[in-house]
Order: structure tokens, then C-alpha cells, then sequence
């Protein structure tokens, strides 16, 4: 079966199902999702954003994860990988924001558990997560990147990829959208409180109809939801059906679509894509 007929197995598929949807627009691509703190931090963990409640996560795959150090010709490039190094089905890439590092992306018990989805549902599914260090969010970062993505994307030559960007690492996001390099393999981006950036109109990744997701808090204080959401609409705007989708927590603050972004239904909508 190929990447195109995957479709992510199921994994704590109802704790971590949106609330409820407030509204939707845009033929359905925008929704806003009811976001409360009380429910979904003080609610859900046992150390509210520290520690979240065991029965959110299956640590058991930590058995598949190892921290590895890749070689390549702009320096060593530091990461976890989680799941089949060769021959996986799907690849997904989590890029931290400013003060993270390659731990953030597979701490199972912050941010509500959610890291440790990912890396059940990659394992379940016969793909690969990856979490890792870079230098910057400028050309050695985005360098260092694409070559991660080139080395396991010829270890796994049937599988997408697929980038997701917290906050500050949304520049690498829109860098790697621009390296022709790398398009035929990616299979969506994945913004979860990020910026935007009018230059991916013009890029290979949108020239080839590249899958794009937003997560956003709807009072982030660090990327206004207003301009994210206009910059939703331009892209749309600019291409009729063009594949992007929008989810708006209400009340939600800068790292909320990292707790409450679903994986799996934005995964496999991005997989279900010609």
C-alpha cells in the first residue's frame, strides 16, 4: 500500500477529539473550536502544564525512540527519532519554537499529551517521527533541516513528509516550502501558533498545491490570530480549493494548538490529497 492510500490508526482518538465546534466558514476550512483552560489544562492534568494525566499517554513507545546524531555537510544535526528509520509509510518532522530543543517534541506528559500521540500514531502506522535540534531559524537551520529530511527520505522512498512548526520554528516552515529540493516529498505544513509569510505564494510548495494547516490560540499574544487568519484567506484567495484548513481555539493562548492541534485528523487529511 502506498503513502497515498495511509491513513494514520487510531490512538486516544476521543481524548484528544476537538471540543465543540462554535462555527465554520470558508465551505468548512475555518472552524473555531470551544478552548477552556479550566477543562482542557487544570482539567486534563495532573500538574496543570507540567504533567499531564497518565491516562492520556502510552509510554510504551518509548521502546521505538532513539537519540541519534546525523552527519552531514553543514555540521551534526542532534535528534530523536521515533518508529521505522527505513522503510517508513509517513514522515513527520516536529520543529520547536525559540528556547526549545529537540526534548520538547517527545516529552510525553507537557503539553497535554499530545507528543506522545504523535509519536503512538507514527509507531501504530509504520511511520517516523522526528524531533531535533537546529542551529537557527535562518539558512543554517533550514540547511540542516533539508538535510534530515533528504537522508531519511531516501531510507523510506515511499513516504510523505510532513512538517510541523511551533511558534518561532514557522520560519523554518516557510524556508523549506522554498527548497524545490524537497517539494515532490512534502506532504503538508503543519503551523501551530506561527507567523505567517506572503513570500509562500510565490514558492514551489505552493505552486505544487502543498497541504497547509493553522492552529492558533485565539488570544496569542506573540502572532495575533487576525493576521494568521488573513493570511488563511489570502492563500485561498489566491488558489480556488486550494488544500488549507484553519482551526481557531477560542480563548486559546500562544501554545495552545500545541496541546490541542488533532494529529490524526489533520495528518490524514493532508494524506487523503492527491
Amino acid at each position: 500500500m502506498g503513502a497515498q492510500a495511509l491513513e494514520l490508526a487510531s490512538h486516544k482518538d476521543r481524548m484528544f477529539a476537538y471540543p465543540a465546534v462554535l462555527s465554520s466558514s470558508d465551505d468548512g476550512a475555518h472552524r473555531v473550536v470551544d478552548y477552556r483552560e479550566m477543562r482542557d489544562i487544570n482539567g486534563r492534568d495532573a500538574v496543570p502544564e507540567r504533567r499531564v494525566n497518565g491516562r492520556y499517554v502510552s509510554t510504551g513507545v518509548r521502546r521505538a525512540q532513539k537519540d541519534l546524531a546525523l552527519e552531514t555537510k553543514i555540521g551534526t544535526v542532534r535528534h530523536f527519532a521515533v518508529g521505522k528509520t527505513e522503510g517508513a509509510r509517513a514522515i513527520v518532522l516536529y520543529l520547536h519554537g525559540q528556547g526549545g530543543n529537540r526534548r520538547q517534541g517527545v516529552d510525553d506528559f507537557t503539553f497535554g499529551g499530545n507528543f506522545n500521540r504523535i509519536k503512538n500514531l507514527m509507531v501504530k502506522s509504520g511511520g517516523l517521527y522526528l524531533s531535533p535540534d537546529f542551529s537557527d531559524f535562518d539558512a543554517r537551520g533550514t540547511q540542516e533541516m533539508a538535510a534530515l529530511i533528504a537522508h531519511y527520505a531516501k531510507r523510506s522512498p515511499g513516504a510523505r513528509v510532513f512538517v510541523a512548526c511551533g511558534s518561532m520554528g514557522g520560519a523554518l516552515c516557510w524556508r523549506l516550502a522554498q527548497d524545490e529540493a524537497i517539494i515532490h516529498r512534502l506532504g503538508g505544513l503543519l503551523l501551530l501558533g506561527s507567523m505567517w509569510h506572503d513570500a509562500f505564494l510565490q514558492s514551489p510548495a505552493f505552486a505544487a498545491r502543498v497541504p497547509v494547516f493553522f492552529g492558533h490560540g485565539s488570544e496569542d499574544r506573540v502572532f495575533p490570530v487576525e493576521r494568521q487568519e488573513g493570511f488563511f484567506r489570502k492563500i485561498l484567495s489566491s488558489a480556488k480549493g486550494y488544500p488549507a484548513r484553519f482551526v481557531r481555539f477560542e480563548s486559546g493562548t500562544h501554545g495552545t494548538p500545541i496541546r490541542m492541534a488533532d494529529w490524526r485528523e489533520t495528518l490524514n487529511w493532508m494524506l487523503a490529497q492527491p
